[in-house]
């Protein structure tokens, strides 16, 4: 069903927005591949004033001595290094303890390396189906002392990257044109949407945690990405910056818990329901148009 339209709000105040990078999936590249994709995002990063990114590692993507040295050259650089579980499981499909254990399997491979900050973000946003299980990992996680690495804005880049990649396979020359004017228009309407029912369900615009990942679509356009906020008048902050506003405090009451914690804080008001969407983001939400697109 096609969302409701919502016009961003005339403000005085210009967006502010941090980058954060999830999972680290290397997709079994060579480590030469993997150590080129890597520093291509550095340097996207190390471009715009030497910004600072929020990296949230799935931790069984780079448990070996290559992918430990590319978390470690983002710790080294400044950036935050985040617990994104080590499987990457999706916890309603999982019980407590299986989950919480991973999420301690994670942080033995990460704790050590520079940059670990105790932040946390769930795998696919979701954190939890149940009241028990949702209150045992927010438990969990008070008491070894995380903090939630929440997303303000989600976005489907890893479904737009499975395509760009699955093109390249068929013919490494393809034209990669249409990908990224697909991706920034992408990123840009779902900018707008979280931006606006921010300020119309919390008065005001958050500090935004945009959501993307380190993938081959990052890779080629992460510069497209951080010029596009730029030329539209958004700020581009630190993630220290943008975790320190206090919705990131906040702890919605509403089932199942996750999803962006804009779209959850609507979602508890119950003011929102016309314009809230579930799961908020999802690649089936983008697959008709990439079809028509011939994406």
């Amino acid at each position: 069903m096609a969302m409701p339209k919502i016009t961003l709000p005339f403000s005085d105040s210009a967006p502010r927005i941090a980058i954060t990078i999830d999972d680290f999936n290397l997709f079994r590249a060579a480590p030469a591949i993997a150590e080129k994709r890597n520093r291509a995002l550095l340097a996207a990063l190390r471009a715009h004033s030497n910004l600072k990114a929020a990296a949230f590692i799935a931790a069984r993507h780079v448990d070996s001595e290559v992918g430990k040295s590319l978390v470690r050259e983002w710790g080294a650089a400044g950036h935050l290094i985040g617990n994104h579980t080590y499987s990457h499981w999706y916890y309603h499909n999982r019980t407590f303890e299986e989950f919480s254990a991973d999420v301690l399997r994670c942080a033995a491979v990460i704790k050590d390396l520079p940059g670990f900050t105790r932040l946390f973000r769930f795998p696919l946003l979701k954190e939890g189906d149940t009241l028990e299980r949702r209150d045992k990992m927010r438990a969990f996680l008070k008491q070894h002392s995380y903090r939630m690495g929440y997303v303000t804005i989600d976005a489907s880049d890893w479904y737009i990257d499975e395509r760009l990649r699955a093109r390249l396979a068929a013919n490494p020359k393809a034209d990669l044109n249409g990908f990224r004017d697909y991706y920034l228009n992408h990123l840009w309407d779902r900018s707008v949407y979280y931006d606006t029912l921010s300020r119309k369900a919390l008065g005001r615009s958050v500090r935004h945690t945009l959501l993307i990942h380190h993938n081959v679509l990052n890779e080629l356009f992460l510069p497209d990405v951080l010029d596009m906020f730029k030329k539209k008048g958004w700020k581009l902050v630190d993630a220290v910056d943008a975790f320190s506003d206090p919705v990131f405090s906040a702890a919605p009451n509403i089932l199942p818990a996750g999803e962006s914690i804009v779209w959850a804080l609507a979602k508890e008001s119950g003011k929102f329901e016309d314009v809230l969407r579930y799961p908020g983001e999802d690649g089936d939400y983008e697959k008709a148009k990439m079809d028509q697109l011939g994406l």
